[in-house]
């Protein structure tokens, strides 16, 4: 009985105070001995309020990383939940009841504000998506892409490059020696308004400017989109899908249904050099050409609007083909470096990148154009003396070109070297001419890789190069826009070989020669004339105020497996010569400087010359850049972007007067808020 009243739990009166704790603890050790020794059937002794605290402690869980990995995704998943609900929830007028209490009443829409002004509908309007607005759709596939017939495999939601990637990839490939499609796929160009209204779901890219149209008038029937597969070099457009052949059917059935009043056509981006491209062939007899007659385009077209034109082609293009890289690749590939070029995976980025975008003969037809002549050479580059940091004025035009090069001349000593695309090393991208050592990569000998035992589908035309190879195109130094296409011939001549025999890139020194009747040379405006149509106008719209690429600091990569052997320098920085992340900059719409998109109409097709014999009238109007005030703007009604631009509401009224009858002089002619006049008189090209 003793022992069962030891085990009695202890009263809350009965506990040792503060003071006793020390002897009681001793007395309840002592009394667990006791216990141990009086139980001789093992059972478990007593445990103590301090003992069963412990051992709470011990079985706590540890927080761990892996803890707070799901905690943060959790928290995105939710916030963005949230956030999806309530702008759907939300009223339409919301967001513009936000922006209007910050920034004061928003303008009315260009469509809207000319529509009072009594503007209506009069030329029928043609619209020439450029390069990768245009959606794409499978019509025959491999059994990978099973299910997706007549689904968008470029636009829209990009739902399958992230669900079946390299079937994605495989699918949007040409075939590399015909440029066509590869055996048993066919991908085709979506038709209608749709086909580039929208590059994917909230991007504009025509849409805002239809939707203007629309608001003076404009109807399906009197708007036509001419969609291409744009990835096809121009002629291949005709040969595959007769696109030019719809093209001109089409325009000559708006102008016949429309009381014969001529189209206006908006070509953007690359189908700038698409259209250029189609007026030579539509005048062209057949089997070459349309058979439409010299006198076609002078029946059929009011006017030409060039928005975002890379007449003369663009850098860009060239860091694309060279390293599958633009500035802001090149700054992720620094700040991971191997992620998106090695192994990891097997997802090889930039390979797949580039072994795709090589089968795409278009991107060929943006390669620069008019060599030393137009883009400078070692010492020398027409942009020379460009301050990036300098403001922009109120607007001049052509009689006020005198001020760019005011500016120009009071520029800081130390000027970007322009005209060498390529230099590897900022050493020698700056160093005097005379100082660089260069051995001519023309002719080298190419070296031998390993085995093609991983790369398997993205072998790129790297590794049969070699060693010796790539060596020999770092020992050149550094490339002028005359050394580019040779040196594109080395790297990967199966694309060049494609390339070269749809595009031209020189300056035709007789433009009577017959050569220059061939196919190749009509997207070059150096290489070939505008139409005898001497009532059609030309116009030249484009952004400016952006810094845009213009010429490289490259490095060579760490050798490896299934690598590029060069990449950007993104280290090379020099805010006084322009330089930033391994790129010069210069003054442009982010995509094409504004050499490219205004040279033409500023001087080489400005009144009658050898490239413009009728005296076709040309304007030029460019878009100061500005940036939404706030975020419930989206991407701005004033931006001078090269995608963007196309919701800049400056540009739509611009677009919409062109359209309702007026000419370039009733427009205020040339709008000029760059060098590009100053720029262009220090090309010394004949005319």
């Amino acid at each position: 009985m003793s022992l069962l009243r030891r085990r009695k739990p202890i009263d809350e009166s009965d506990k040792p105070s503060a003071s006793d704790s020390k002897p009681q603890k001793g007395k309840e050790e002592d009394f667990g001995r006791h216990e141990d020794s009086e139980d001789d059937h093992g059972k478990s002794r007593r445990k103590t309020p301090s003992r069963i605290g412990k051992k709470h402690g011990e079985k706590r869980h540890k927080w761990s990383c892996l803890d707070s990995c799901c905690w943060l995704i959790g928290c995105i998943c939710v916030t963005w939940w949230v956030l999806l609900f309530l702008y759907n929830a939300m009223p339409a007028s919301f967001p513009q009841y936000v922006t209007e209490a910050i920034t004061g009443p928003l303008p009315d829409p260009p469509g809207e504000k000319l529509k009072k002004e009594g503007l209506e509908a009069k030329h029928p309007v043609v619209f020439v998506p450029g390069i990768v607005t245009g959606g794409l759709e499978l019509w025959e596939g491999r059994k990978c892409a099973e299910g997706l017939f007549r689904k968008r495999l470029w636009g829209g939601t990009f739902g399958e490059v992230y669900k079946r990637p390299l079937c994605w990839v495989e699918h949007m490939s040409l075939d590399n020696e015909t440029g066509l499609d590869p055996c048993g796929i066919r991908v085709r160009p979506v038709s209608g308004l749709v086909a580039a209204d929208y590059f994917a779901p909230g991007y504009f890219v025509w849409a805002v400017l239809i939707a203007n149209l629309a608001r003076i008038g404009y109807e399906e029937k009197t708007m036509y989109m001419a969609a291409y597969d744009w990835r096809l070099s121009f002629q291949n457009t005709e040969v595959r899908d007769q696109t030019l052949s719809r093209i001109k059917s089409n325009i000559e059935l708006m102008v016949a249904t429309n009381g014969g009043k001529k189209a206006v056509i908006f070509p953007h981006s690359m189908g700038v050099l698409y259209f250029l491209h189609f007026m030579k062939w539509v005048e062209a007899p057949a089997p070459m050409g349309g058979g439409g007659g010299s006198d076609w385009c002078s029946k059929h077209i009011k006017a030409v609007v060039n928005i975002g034109g890379p007449f003369l082609g663009v850098p860009k293009a060239i860091a694309g083909l060279f390293s599958a890289e633009a500035k802001d690749i090149a700054v992720a590939r620094a700040i991971a470096p191997g992620f998106l070029d090695n192994d990891i995976f097997h997802l090889q980025t930039l390979q797949h990148v580039m072994r795709m975008s090589r089968s795409w003969d278009s991107t060929m037809s943006m390669i620069p154009r008019g060599g030393d002549t137009i883009w400078g050479g070692l010492n020398w580059s027409p942009e020379e003396g460009y301050s990036c940091g300098k403001k922009r004025e109120s607007k001049n035009d052509t009689q006020t070109a005198d001020q760019a090069g005011a500016e120009s001349a009071v520029s800081q000593a130390r000027s970007a070297n322009y005209g060498r695309i390529i230099s590897f090393g900022k050493d020698v991208a700056e160093a005097p001419s005379s100082d660089i050592e260069r051995i001519d990569f023309r002719g080298a000998v190419k070296g031998h890789s390993a085995a093609n035992t991983t790369c398997r589908d993205v072998w790129t035309e790297y590794h049969d190069m070699g060693f010796a190879g790539i060596k020999a195109v770092a020992e050149y130094k550094t490339y002028t826009a005359d050394s580019i296409v040779d040196m594109l011939d080395l790297v990967a001549p199966k694309m060049m070989a494609r390339g070269t025999a749809h595009f031209s890139y020189g300056i035709a020194d007789d433009l009577d020669d017959p050569k220059y009747k061939h196919y190749k040379y009509w997207s070059n405006p150096l290489e070939t004339t505008l139409p005898n149509a001497p009532e059609m106008e030309i116009f030249s719209l484009y952004g400016v105020g952006l810094p845009t690429e213009r010429a490289y600091v490259y490095k060579l990569s760490q050798a490896a497996e299934c690598y590029i052997p060069f990449q950007i320098d993104t280290s090379a920085d020099d805010e006084d010569t322009c330089l930033k992340d391994g790129v010069y900059l210069v003054d442009g719409d982010e995509t094409v400087p504004v050499l490219s998109a205004g040279f033409m109409c500023a001087k080489g097709w400005r009144g009658k010359t050898r490239f413009n014999p009728s005296g076709i009238r040309t304007y030029v109007r460019e878009y100061t850049h500005s940036p939404p005030t706030n975020l419930l703007e989206g991407r701005g009604t004033l931006s001078g972007a090269h995608v963007d631009i196309m919701g800049n509401f400056a540009l739509i009224e611009d677009v919409i007067r062109i359209a309702a009858g007026a000419s370039g002089e009733e427009l205020g002619g040339d709008q000029v808020y760059s060098g590009i006049f100053n720029w262009s008189e220090k090309i010394n090209l004949q005319l």
